[in-house]
């Protein structure tokens, strides 16, 4: 069993990893003129350009729902989730090979990097969801109290989205091949997820495969809580429950193992 002294050298890391965080979003709009404002006004552009087009054009494809802007907010809440996935995967399948010269040149817990993607990638996501919240008080569609249940979802996604990417990211520091892999599979996941369209677009043969999909799972709690006001299948996100947990498991047995090997290999 991973030993809990790995977790509490990170702890004493904490100001290193807030320290890189602040860093890194600063960074981001250094020169720039409007700076961290652009944080605001892409996502906010992307909102109003969901409502605008694609409540128009897309509005009658989700059945049963009269608003005007069902299917804007259908599509903000799987791109907006499914992007907070990809971000965080995607940046920890390179981590350790972006930072090859700050493992070799300093002695800090491995285990940082990929925390500070993670606590990255929910900034980046809390900024832009806290827009989307906005829109869905402003526009008459916020779900009510149900809205809290989008944490034990987000926390599943989350844990799921780390511990595959610690995975991918140490095996893409000895076979360079498992990251380009992974961007491909990672288009083919986006469009095999009901997050453009809905579930009942699709054949019945092809949506009893989504059953193995975990995203699938996820994106669909969302729709529930967001457009529906109704709780997410709780029975249906066992699967990626458990599944997030191996990773999980398997990613800090392999972190622990390989971290040492990975500073030579880089």
């Amino acid at each position: 069993m991973i030993s809990s002294a790995l977790f509490s050298s990170v702890w004493r890391y904490r100001g290193f990893i807030s320290g890189s965080v602040k860093r890194e979003f600063q960074t981001k709009y250094r020169n720039s003129m409007l700076g961290a404002a652009w944080t605001v006004l892409n996502p906010l552009a992307m909102i109003l350009v969901y409502t605008i087009v694609f409540s128009q054009v897309m509005g009658t494809r989700l059945p049963g729902l009269g608003s005007p802007f069902s299917y804007s907010i259908y599509l903000c809440a799987g791109t907006l989730t499914w992007a907070l996935f990809a971000e965080i995967t995607g940046r920890s399948q390179t981590v350790f090979i972006e930072n090859g010269n700050l493992l070799k040149k300093l002695q800090f817990p491995r285990l940082c990097l990929p925390i500070i993607v993670v606590l990255n990638a929910c900034v980046n996501f809390g900024i832009v969801f806290a827009l989307f919240t906005l829109f869905l008080v402003f526009s008459g569609a916020f779900p009510g109290w149900i809205y809290l249940a989008l944490l034990p979802v987000l926390l599943i996604q989350v844990v799921f989205a780390i511990s595959l990417g610690i995975i991918i990211g140490v095996l893409n520091v000895f076979f360079r091949d498992v990251g380009q892999f992974f961007t491909i599979l990672l288009q083919f996941w986006f469009w095999f997820t009901p997050i453009v369209y809905p579930v009942t677009a699709l054949p019945a043969e092809v949506r009893d495969l989504l059953i193995w999909n975990p995203m699938a799972a996820v994106v669909q709690a969302y729709h529930a809580i967001l457009l529906h006001g109704a709780a997410p299948d709780w029975a249906s996100l066992g699967p990626v429950t458990v599944l997030a947990a191996l990773c999980c498991v398997l990613g800090l047995q392999l972190f622990r193992k390989r971290a040492g090997e990975m500073v030579d290999e880089l």
